[in-house]
């Protein structure tokens, strides 16, 4: 991502070329075919239609959807180190309808058609990204075998049935999300103590690493520009000015993400919030006859401090969650990636979840930032009197999101007038996060509260009120 972390300073180790070094941020670079070695970068200024700051998955969608809508488009993307550096490449790889805002918050910001219009447009979009997958011939290891989500306490039991509540009350159904008896559960999988939950077909697992790479090669075959180790330096209206050249273009798109904070004038936009993650070596037969997760579904429970999970297409568990600190300043750092403490949590996590996994062997353990805004709600958009366009601040649900939003800014730069652009995400402002410290200080004691919460209701049974008004402090 642009103004991100340079490799050179995240990951080389000795002398270690660019593309094996790249190969130690996380097991899904880790195991992308094909090489990682940097592509060209920019080498002075340049004209274009468009200019795309980031080539993760929103920047590259982008640059699909234009490309298709309009081949004889000239679209330069710039990227810091390599397509997929960022979150597109390390997340939990889970393509979901998950949306940040819940339709409660959407339905108070537009109304209730507008919110129940923002889930069917994600939910459709899961499909799109495997569409599009198939269609360019990306093995980004799809398996649409939708999300279980266990209930492991009666207060967590309590959550799913106010989910299923909530999505009744909006007009979706069984087939779109339905209440699981704690027999229905452990019919999906083996976890420990699972009192019931909720299950939705709208997920897909993939390899995330395997969708950047294959769509950077796809928009590359479609004559787009993909500027490698290119650091954006500024965005300013009709220009985009990196290390090494300026480019200036009818419009510029901001696709930074996590690295937003990065950028002038931007530090107070999105805070960079880490996502860490452990992946295990393979798991021999026996012991997925006892976890199942057949069909791959993704897993997480109802805890407040988030954890997910997937089954890999080569018999692993990939395992993440919350719990890495906020960095004073909306600092990031490559130190920031790894935190012992936080990989040892998620161990346990994994062997509480699934005890037939007993001392089995972790081979790799990574993490990155993931953009939040102020009030928890992505959005997207275009300023046609300066060219300027954005979309970000998808807390963690940014694999199919992201699609959605290429989509949405392809349509909005080429003037189409389509369903998605009126969305009630489009346009959406997000307010500042508050200045340091306090941003420091509300951030992690967000997290702290959460943490406790969910140790509370482990002990109690009774769901947290704590949790519930940290909740509405952080825009829920």
């Amino acid at each position: 991502m642009p103004d991100g972390l340079n490799c050179g300073d995240a990951c080389h180790d000795g002398g270690m070329p660019p593309a094996a070094a790249y190969r130690k941020l996380s097991f899904w670079h880790d195991t992308v075919p094909g090489s990682l070695e940097p592509g060209d970068p920019l080498r002075g200024d340049l004209e274009a239609d468009v200019a795309i700051a980031g080539a993760g998955y929103t920047g590259l969608w982008t640059a699909y959807y234009l490309s298709r809508a309009d081949p004889g488009l000239a679209i330069a993307v710039c990227e810091r180190d390599i397509a997929g550096f960022g979150a597109s490449g390390r997340n939990g790889g889970w393509c979901s309808s998950l949306f940040p805002a819940s339709l409660a918050k959407l339905e108070r910001m537009a109304g209730r058609s507008a919110a129940i219009a923002q889930q069917v447009a994600m939910q459709q979009t899961v499909d799109e990204v495997g569409r599009v997958a198939a269609a360019e011939g990306i093995d980004c290891h799809w398996a649409k075998g939708g999300t279980v989500q266990l209930a492991r306490s009666a207060a967590q039991l309590d959550r799913a049935r106010e989910e299923i509540a909530e999505a009744r009350g909006y007009g979706f159904g069984e087939e779109d999300l339905r209440l699981l008896s704690a027999a229905d559960a452990r019919a999906i999988t083996g976890a420990a103590g699972v009192l019931g939950g909720t299950y939705t077909p709208h997920c897909a697992a993939i390899h995330p690493s395997r969708l950047a790479r294959g769509l950077a090669g796809v928009v590359r075959g479609r004559g787009v520009s993909v500027f490698e180790r290119t650091p954006v330096r500024e965005i300013r209206p009709r220009q985009l000015v990196t290390a090494t050249g300026t480019i200036r273009a009818r419009y510029v798109i901001r696709a930074t993400e996590g690295y937003t904070a990065r950028l002038p004038g931007l530090r107070r936009a999105v805070a960079p919030v880490y996502s860490l993650m452990i992946a295990t070596a393979p798991l021999p037969d026996s012991a997925w006859a006892e976890i199942g997760l057949a069909g791959r579904p993704t897993f997480n429970d109802l805890r407040h401090l988030i954890i997910y999970g997937q089954r890999t297409a080569d018999g692993r568990l990939a395992f993440g969650g919350r719990g890495a600190p906020y960095h004073l300043g909306s600092a990031v750092r490559p130190a920031f990636d790894r935190v012992p403490a936080v990989f040892a949590a998620l161990r346990r996590t994994l062997s509480e979840l699934f005890p037939v996994l007993g001392d089995v062997e972790v081979t790799h353990g990574w993490g990155g930032p993931i953009g939040v805004p102020r009030d928890w709600c992505a959005s997207v958009g275009l300023d046609r009197s300066t060219g300027l366009g954005w979309a970000g601040g998808y807390v963690g649900d940014g694999v199919a999101t992201t699609n959605l939003a290429g989509r949405t800014l392809a349509d909005l730069v080429t003037g189409a007038d389509s369903e998605i652009t009126r969305l009630p995400w489009v346009g959406h402002r997000s307010p500042p996060w508050e200045p340091e410290p306090l941003r420091w200080l509300g951030v992690n004691a967000g997290l702290q509260v959460m943490s406790w919460a969910d140790r509370q209701e482990a002990r109690t049974g009774r769901p947290s009120r704590a949790a519930s008004v940290m909740g509405r402090f952080l825009g829920s």
